[in-house]
């Protein structure tokens, strides 16, 4: 592994193992952006906004088998933190079986349950054709969104955040290149798009695969740490099936948003697509510094250096803060120019109501910022429960306004009701780890 982050400065430990992931993740932003930009420009606003719906509903899915991949990366830092590498072997087998069921359980679910799942989204009419061919090209990809994620988690886990980062440049580049190809020499509308998509999954997850076997074969279990054990299988589970249900939470709640939003018609439809995609590029780099700083607590929990963890906490808030109030500027002062990236500037009432979410959202980044770092602080010290109260608080409030409320102020309470749910969470969060937790970080 490049190192643990158990020694060494607190401030340079979190930053060097968090810019691979942030990296990682903004080339991922950027390749969702591309494909957004290629629909938009190519296809016209009705497939825009099929993509629109399809990327919420596929965050959702993938959030799924992300947390919990995620859940036991937690594990497997905490087993290396305290050197037990017998059982994270033993812990790695079992839970790349059970994850692997249920993901090709999720797959097959989604494939036979399509229309009802549409239905729910309410998807209008005039796009539900394009919805639907673009659905179900990208549910197959699912298993590979498995593959990808479990291999990184793992890499992740053990202080390697670089060899994912490889391989998802190569998918990005492979999607960019297909959906070029499909879209716009072969004319395959939306689902050429989805094409693109799966066959570049499916690259970068059985490259990251074969990777790890050909080169970090000392991390996989060998054939005595392969069998089921009823101890590590109830801490796979308490991990794993929380920041499960924590990760699906805080993304159903905005697949009900996206169907709440999706009742306004095809122009705000539009609108939420290009800004959610903006928006998600802008704060992404603080979700990911959020997920380095839960391995960072996991390791050193672990490792039982509980000063460590509490410097580690002081240090992250103020890295997150600064970020968040320089990204929130630029976000405000640009979020027209922004829009019209996507948009052609004639499509007036579609970058008024982007501009509009921009300048609320853009202004409320340290809520969010904050928010990941309790997630991350909260997984990493073996108590996932407590993040998923804090979704709940912040996706429960932004549900209950915006369904309570749209129908009296209209969209706008849809944005408002965002930031709004991140700043309650944020008070219960702190609020429990300086009271329950006994934070040092004076």
């Amino acid at each position: 592994m490049d190192k643990d982050l158990i020694h060494g400065n607190i401030t340079k430990s979190m930053i060097y193992f968090s810019i691979p992931l942030i990296l990682g993740n903004l080339l991922q932003q950027f390749y969702n952006i591309i494909d957004t930009l290629i629909v938009g420009q190519y296809l016209g606003s009705h497939a825009l906004a099929a993509v629109g719906s399809s990327f919420t509903l596929m965050t959702f899915l993938t959030s799924i088998i992300l947390g919990l991949c995620m859940g036991s990366g937690v594990l497997f830092s905490m087993f290396y933190g305290a050197n037990e590498i017998n059982k994270m072997k033993v812990s790695f087998f079992v839970s790349f079986v059970s994850i692997g069921i249920l993901s090709v359980i999720i797959e097959i679910i989604c494939l036979l349950c399509i229309h009802p799942i549409l239905h729910f989204l309410n998807i209008p009419r005039h796009v539900y054709d394009q919805t639907y061919n673009y659905l179900i090209i990208v549910f197959i990809g699912i298993v590979f969104t498995f593959i990808y994620n479990y291999f990184s988690s793992l890499l992740r886990a053990l202080g390697d955040s670089k060899t994912p980062l490889y391989f998802l440049a190569i998918s990005a580049i492979i999607n960019i290149i297909l959906d070029i190809t499909f879209i716009t020499y072969f004319k395959m509308n939306t689902g050429g798009a989805a094409l693109a998509t799966i066959i570049a999954q499916a690259i970068s997850a059985i490259l990251l695969a074969l990777y790890v076997y050909k080169k970090d074969k000392d991390i996989l279990p060998n054939k005595e740490h392969c069998h089921f054990d009823k101890n590590i299988f109830q801490k796979i589970q308490s991990f794993s099936l929380l920041t499960c249900l924590q990760q699906s939470i805080m993304n159903f709640g905005i697949l009900m948003i996206q169907g709440l939003v999706n009742s306004f018609g095809v122009i705000t439809m539009s609108a939420f697509t290009v800004a959610v995609k903006i928006d998600a590029f802008a704060y992404m780099p603080v979700q990911d510094f959020g997920n380095a700083f839960s391995t960072f607590i996991a390791q050193n929990k672990g490792a039982g250096k509980n000063q460590r963890i509490h410097d580690g906490i002081k240090k992250a808030f103020q890295l997150s803060s600064v970020f968040c109030v320089v990204i929130s500027v630029l976000v405000y002062i640009s979020a027209n120019w922004l829009m019209q990236i996507f948009i052609s500037g004639h499509e007036i009432e579609i970058i008024r109501q982007g501009v509009a979410y921009l300048h609320i959202e853009g202004a409320c980044y340290i809520g969010i910022g904050w928010l990941f770092l309790l997630y991350g602080y909260y997984r990493g010290i073996g108590k996932p429960g407590m993040s998923v109260v804090l979704t709940v608080v912040s996706l429960g409030t932004r549900v209950f306004l915006s369904y309570s409320l749209a129908h009296i102020f209209g969209t706008m309470i849809i944005w408002w009701s965002i930031p709004i749910g991140w700043f309650l969470a944020d008070v219960i969060g702190i609020f429990y780890g300086l009271f329950k937790e006994n934070w040092r970080i004076r």
